[in-house]
């Protein structure tokens, strides 16, 4: 598979140890990266026609992406 945008390495490179230490330790922030990465391979397959979907299934596959992106980045800025 090409390479999948919006990974949370990439979103935020400057925590990328910070979340490796946030996975081992806290059980609720692994769960949440684990849910947006599933997440964003969905998004990723729907935008390159692996998996095509509709329009209105799309912005709801973004929509719960940035949620997602929205509450880690509120446990990694803690």
């Amino acid at each position: 598979m090409s390479h999948t945008p919006h990974e949370l390495a990439e979103e935020f490179p400057e925590y990328v140890e910070k979340m490796g230490e946030l996975k081992q330790g806290n059980a609720h922030f692994a769960k949440l990266a684990d849910e947006y990465h599933d997440l964003n391979r969905a998004v990723h397959r729907a935008e390159t026609d692996i998996e095509p979907t509709d329009d209105l299934h799309m912005a709801e596959l973004r929509k719960q992406r940035l949620a997602l992106k929205d509450e880690i980045w509120g446990l990694i800025s803690a």
